[in-house]
Formats: C-alpha cells, sequence, structure tokens
C-alpha cells in the first residue's frame, strides 16, 4: 500500500544516529544521505525517509500520527526499544509488551524520536 514514509526532524544528524541504530537492530542498513541532506533506508518493499522540511519552517511530529514498523519477533522489538533509548529515543505509552485487541495479539513498543515523532515496532503474535 506505501511506497514510502518521510517523516520531519530539524537535526538529521541526530535523527540519522537513531535510525541506523532501531532500524539496525531490525537488521536494515545504515540510512544513507543524498546531496540535499536527506537521510533514506531504502528496502525492496518500501523507503523510510528523514529530512528538513523543505518549506523552511520547524520539524512537527503528527499529533496522534503513529509511523509501525513490522518486526520478526517479541525480542527484535525489545532490541528496536533498547537501541532507540540509547540513542536519543524517549519512551512513550506502555512498557514493550503484549496487548490484546480485536486483530488478536500483538506485541508492541513504543518510542519517540528525537524530533518528536511518535513509532511503534509491532509482531503479530
Amino acid at each position: 500500500m506505501f511506497s514510502h514514509v518521510m517523516v520531519g526532524a530539524d537535526d538529521v544528524a541526530a535523527a540519522k544516529v537513531f535510525y541506523d541504530a532501531t532500524l539496525g537492530a531490525l537488521g536494515y542498513d545504515a540510512g544513507g544521505m543524498d546531496d540535499k541532506g536527506r537521510l533514506f533506508y531504502v528496502t525492496p518493499t518500501g523507503i523510510f525517509a528523514v529530512t528538513k522540511p523543505i518549506d523552511g519552517e520547524a520539524a512537527s511530529c503528527a499529533n496522534g500520527g503513529t509511523i509501525g514498523f513490522a518486526v520478526s519477533s517479541p525480542e527484535a522489538c525489545d532490541a528496536w526499544h533498547a537501541a532507540g533509548l540509547a540513542n536519543g529515543g524517549t519512551a512513550c505509552e506502555d512498557p514493550p509488551g503484549v496487548r490484546e485487541g480485536p486483530f488478536g495479539n500483538l506485541y508492541l513498543a513504543y518510542l519517540r524520536d528525537p524530533a518528536g515523532n511518535k513509532l511503534c515496532a509491532l509482531f503479530r503474535m
């Protein structure tokens, strides 16, 4: 359904440290910067990117928005969460763990990146 997701950050270098660590914990290569200072993580199924806003205004996170990363196990969720906390992220929501809901049991971990974007690692149990 999605070709890419791009979030804004005023400090793309700090975002690179955070995302290299969290996405690296999920097995992805470090992100690459283009000549415009944008950060890209390219996979066979889509692209995740970080950029300073092109309008010159400050970056802001979406209130109520969440970007979810599919992971392969509860342990991968935990590794992602730990990597994020160690690299500029902050915990939000409940601690990592199982949540029961209308889509079945899910193992979820939540973080905010250094720019305040809300993220989730999700394993479908």
